[in-house]
């Protein structure tokens, strides 16, 4: 004998008062961030929420919206997420980092082929990292100082997009030893001119109008 249909009424159905918001922010992070595989990035973000990590969800939407169907995916925004998810580390575990990277829905092809430009172990120097990624996004090396910068900064967007000149010097001198191309000399010379121009201004900061200019002079 088949069992009855069970009824319910409005007051038998618990509904938690923070569920609605929860889907909101859920819906306009989905939005936002446009991920390939909503199944996958859903888990990351619901992971990440639970844990009270910073979630997987860029600050606006990207267009053309990149997908894995057409280029490799990563975007200057796909790396901003990452950098707020792991740039308060110096050192991230690979085996972590390649999990967000899943989240993101990026293909796990181009993750190896960052890591196959300067191999470690089990632990990457996050703005290393975050600096190969930059120049995965092609250009010139001072196209990726740009990307790095504008993921970098503290500026609102639109702005000049500072960075302290420590950073933008030591990640300058590691990319360039990373290409054959590129002379120390002229690494040295470049840099210096930049320093003169902080150092005019007595700040610490570099924005992209310094090394642009700079680079036109060259």
């Amino acid at each position: 004998m088949p069992l009855p249909d069970t009824m319910f009424c409005a007051q038998q159905i618990h509904i938690p008062p923070e569920l609605p918001d929860i889907l909101k922010q859920f819906t306009k992070a989905a939005i936002r961030t446009q991920p390939a595989d909503v199944l996958q990035w859903s888990a990351g973000y619901f992971s990440a929420l639970s844990r009270g990590d910073p979630l997987p969800v860029k600050d606006r939407i990207e267009m053309p919206v990149a997908t894995q169907k057409t280029d490799t995916g990563l975007t200057q925004g796909m790396l901003k997420v990452l950098h707020k998810q792991c740039g308060h580390k110096q050192y991230v575990e690979l085996a972590d980092l390649e999990q967000k990277w899943k989240n993101l829905c990026l293909p796990i092809e181009k993750f190896r082929a960052i890591l196959q430009l300067d191999p470690c172990d089990h632990k990457v120097e996050w703005i290393k990292f975050l600096a190969l990624g930059c120049s995965m996004l092609g250009g010139s090396l001072n196209t990726t100082m740009k990307n790095l910068c504008e993921i970098l900064t503290s500026d609102p967007e639109g702005g000049p997009a500072r960075i302290p000149f420590q950073t933008f010097s030591y990640v300058y001198r590691y990319l360039s030893k990373l290409d054959s191309d590129v002379h120390t000399a002229d690494t040295e010379s470049y840099l210096a001119s930049l320093q003169e121009k902080v150092d005019s201004r007595k700040n610490v900061m570099i924005g992209l109008s310094d090394f642009f200019f700079l680079k036109r002079k060259i």
